[in-house]
């Protein structure tokens, strides 16, 4: 498991940490992400039926990015822990946004007090050599937003930023 930052603007809040692994697979990826804390004083969306949905980013959500290494497209893929999904194919920086093809997404988690694990495996076509970012909205109950990412650019937090993307996936 990799460590994500909290972002400077950020109020650490009741989650303390938060880490997660990706690994490729033929089919896509899977992933991994925990929120350690106090996970009863944030909003975790309900469980609901798996379907691909629209502004997941808006309470606690966890997300990937993906582009190919040298190219300016990317793909990037929203998991909430209700188990609902989204996935869009940008041409370039917030450019071009559309649905992207997937072929499955299924998200699982699991919480208590102490923390929660959510995982995912994604079965969609994901170019390599490639660039990933992992990322993490925590909502407390509140209404705030903590955002996590391996990386930030200066300024606010702004998750479609190559500058998050710091992990090299690469299948051979």
């Amino acid at each position: 498991m990799t460590p994500l930052m909290l972002h400077q603007t950020c109020d650490l809040g009741p989650i303390r940490a938060v880490t997660a692994s990706l690994t490729p697979t033929e089919a896509g990826c899977e992933a991994e992400f925990r929120l350690d804390g106090r996970a009863d004083a944030i909003v975790v969306p309900p469980q609901a039926e798996p379907e691909r949905m629209d502004n997941l980013w808006k309470t606690t959500c966890f997300e990937i990015f993906w582009q190919p290494i040298g190219g300016s497209a990317y793909r990037e893929f929203n998991l909430s822990p209700s188990g609902r999904w989204a996935a869009y194919d940008f041409d370039s920086f917030r450019e071009g946004m559309r649905d992207a093809p997937v072929a499955a997404i299924s998200v699982a988690s699991s919480y208590d007090e102490t923390g929660l694990v959510l995982t995912a495996s994604i079965a969609a076509e994901l170019p390599d050599p490639a660039q990933v970012a992992l990322n993490a909205i925590v909502e407390h109950q509140g209404g705030d937003l903590q955002f996590w990412a391996l990386a930030f650019p200066p300024g606010k937090p702004e998750f479609h930023s190559e500058a998050c993307r710091q992990m090299i996936v690469d299948r051979r």
